[in-house]
């Protein structure tokens, strides 16, 4: 279970940081506004987007996050690398740009499984307790 913990925490701990804080810090920057013209997307919906990225990331990341709002959360993410994988291949075709989405994709999945895979235990050893 211990592994299990380790796995969970780093994993989401990359999507925190790539989806909550770096686009938190980034997002208003040249760079950042050149990016999202490049893939045709009004600058508006980048502010969207970082906005509803760091909530998302931020209820993935905090234990007490209720758990429909976790799944909401993962869902979300999921869609945002899936269809940042579409827009890269769309816009610039296959290369690394397309695929990096799609590792964060991967690296979601594992902290997903493991989420609720701890929460199973945890709930498990909390009705044991309970019984006796």
């Amino acid at each position: 279970m211990k592994k299990d913990k380790i796995i969970f925490w780093t994993t989401t701990i990359i999507i925190f940081i790539m989806e909550g804080i770096i686009p938190a810090l980034t997002s208003q920057t040249e760079l950042a506004k050149q990016g999202i013209s490049h893939m045709q997307y009004p600058v508006y919906f980048c502010n969207a987007l970082v906005v509803f990225k760091v909530i998302g990331a931020l209820t993935v990341i905090i234990p007490q996050a209720p758990k429909f709002a976790k799944e909401w959360a993962y869902t979300g993410f999921g869609f945002v690398f899936i269809f940042a994988s579409i827009s890269h291949f769309a816009v610039d075709g296959f290369g690394f740009q397309a695929i990096l989405p799609l590792i964060f994709l991967g690296i979601l999945v594992i902290s997903y499984k493991l989420y609720h895979k701890l929460n199973e235990y945890d709930y498990a050893l909390s009705e044991k307790y309970q019984l006796q």
